[in-house]
């Protein structure tokens, strides 16, 4: 306010709102650094700092502080302290990680699984490689836990994706596969400069035109961060704004605008990436299956190339492997430090799951959240909307029988060993690349616990008659029906190539298991129904099924007899 004489009007209660504010602020402790934050909670009898910093504030036992000097030598006392046992939580910075390992030696007497802590980890990927590399080496008693710190500031999450996007890059670029560099670290929803975050962008500048957003609205948008979306005629335009330069000016809204605004974007992302994921689309490099046995039963040759003379596989191969379970105690600390947390139990199986609150999914064109939970099984993980949460068969339990029931199912699932056959393309793909099925496109390492892996794209069983006929391949040898349906009935499949190609393999259908003739074509449906074989339009699917009392008289008449399909 001015007065009359041009002097300006102030209000004595504002002013001395203002002192007092002013006085407080002065009055509390500093903030202290993420390392000093530490060192004082833990402790620096108890911290093994690796920084290179020469002098640092120490609390004394009196309360206290005092200015403490350091060397070179400090640090490597602090070392060898932290690897002798003596001292169980290490900091180390760039400056301290040069030329030093980590990682639980068989030879150090500290043999602990090392939970790496990714803090402050700077803007270089080949640094933030570097560093964790430290506490993950060869000759080492058990693999680092790497867990990335951030905040609840959901602009933070900018930073967290140039790490992802350039730990991508990097693998990308030194063998040839991302996962190299992220090792994966990240998921595909956290690097939000991909194709599917661009993507997304549009849409939520789609929705936010129409005004179908719920966090701010398209005028205060553009006023607050300065990006013009709209023409003259109030339509978009046709060049919108890049996303980096959309992130940074996300980050000078307050921070709960930016969480509100990045909980719609989040959701666009994983709508995209939910999608790719469940239709075999989803590019995340060179996955890897361990496994504890792997035997080979089957290598089939492909394809020689003429000139150089490297050849095309296909591998059937046999794997077995137990299943790691997640213990009652880590459930329940999950549990007790998530209020959304809800124990649940299955009506008709009897399986117990932790509920917690997912990730929302969004509804593209009319900016509709869509609610999701996250159950969490003793051996998976499953995504589930909660609409059809509340027309399934889970329901809320006791923490004492959810106890008895996750109890029972980690024993179960520590006897148990899953096998099964899978197949393998391998060798030189590049020339029958377009032969391979394309609606899954991961390309897998499968490694056994005798250190053998093999690298290549998995072939499922209805694909293996099509890339035979595409390849030119005549699988036409005769097989014993006593055979074929042995081997089914021990839950292989088995190719065939005549009558026509196809795959004889075992199917559980509404939990229980069936003898499925895959790859038929459909005329010959009704000859194979007078054989015995019987039909079942599953999920818009015709599937033919044999009779599981009379597999091996069928299939003896399949493979004897195939000249009356000819006919």
């Amino acid at each position: 306010m001015v007065g009359d004489d041009g002097h300006p009007v102030y209000n004595p209660e504002a002013q001395a709102a203002r002192d007092g504010l002013i006085e407080t602020l002065c009055a509390m402790p500093p903030i202290m650094s993420a390392l000093d934050a530490l060192l004082e909670h833990f402790g620096h009898d108890n911290v093994s700092e690796v920084t290179g910093r020469t002098k640092r504030l120490i609390t004394a036992s009196d309360g206290r502080q005092k200015l403490e000097s350091r060397s070179a030598r400090t640090s490597q006392a602090e070392a060898a302290a932290f690897m002798a046992g003596k001292k169980r939580i290490l900091v180390f910075s760039d400056a301290g990680g040069t030329g030093r390992s980590y990682h639980a030696s068989l030879d150090a007497a500290n043999q602990e699984q090392r939970v790496h802590l990714l803090l402050e980890p700077g803007w270089r990927a080949d640094r933030a490689i570097q560093g964790l590399g430290r506490t993950h080496r060869t000759h080492q008693a058990t693999t680092p836990l790497f867990r990335p710190v951030t905040t609840d500031c959901k602009g933070e999450l900018r930073f967290t994706s140039t790490i992802a996007r350039r730990l991508d890059s990097l693998g990308a670029l030194t063998r040839g596969q991302r996962q190299t560099g992220g090792q994966g670290l990240f998921d595909p929803a956290d690097n939000l400069e991909s194709e599917y975050a661009c993507a997304a962008l549009l849409s939520w500048f789609d929705l936010l035109a129409a005004g179908k957003l719920a966090s701010i609205t398209l005028d205060d948008f553009q006023h607050r961060t300065g990006l013009e979306l709209v023409d003259k005629d109030g339509v978009l335009k046709d060049e919108m704004p890049p996303i980096q330069r959309w992130l940074n000016r996300i980050l000078a809204l307050p921070i709960a605008l930016q969480n509100s605004i990045f909980e719609e974007f989040l959701a666009l992302i994983e709508t995209r990436v939910s999608a790719a994921r469940e239709a075999g689309r989803l590019d995340v490099g060179v996955e890897t299956i361990l496994v504890d046995k792997a035997t080979l039963i089957d290598d089939i040759v492909l394809r020689t190339d003429p000139g150089t003379g490297a050849t095309s596989h296909l591998l059937t191969i046999e794997i077995a492997r137990r299943r790691t379970p997640v213990s009652l105690e880590r459930i329940l600390r999950i549990a007790e430090s998530d209020a959304s947390a809800c124990f649940m139990v299955n009506a008709k199986s009897g399986k117990p799951a932790l509920r917690t609150r997912a990730r929302a999914l969004m509804e593209e064109k009319e900016g509709t959240p869509i609610p999701r939970v996250e159950l969490m099984r003793p051996t998976r993980n499953e995504y589930m909307r909660e609409d059809d949460l509340f027309e399934s068969s889970w329901a809320a339990v006791e923490r004492d029988a959810f106890c008895d029931a996750w109890s029972h199912e980690v024993e179960a699932a520590r006897e148990k060993v899953d096998s099964e056959t899978v197949r393998l393309a391998t060798g030189l793909l590049l020339p029958i690349w377009s032969a391979l099925p394309s609606d899954h496109l991961a390309v897998n390492r499968i490694v056994d616990g005798e250190g053998r892996s093999w690298l290549g794209r998995l072939v499922f069983d209805d694909h293996v008659p099509q890339l035979f006929t595409k390849l030119g391949i005549d699988r036409s040898e005769a097989l014993p029906a006593s055979a074929v349906a042995k081997a089914v009935a021990s839950g292989r499949s088995i190719d065939l190539s005549h009558p026509f190609p196809s795959t004889v393999k075992r199917s559980i259908v509404n939990g229980s298991p069936r003898i499925e003739l895959v790859g038929c074509p459909a005329d010959r449906l009704p000859w194979l129904k007078s054989i015995g074989c019987f039909t079942e339009i599953i999920q818009y699917r015709t599937r033919l099924f044999i009779p599981v009392g009379q597999v091996e008289a069928i299939l003896e008449r399949l493979l004897a007899d195939p000249s009356q399909l000819a006919a």
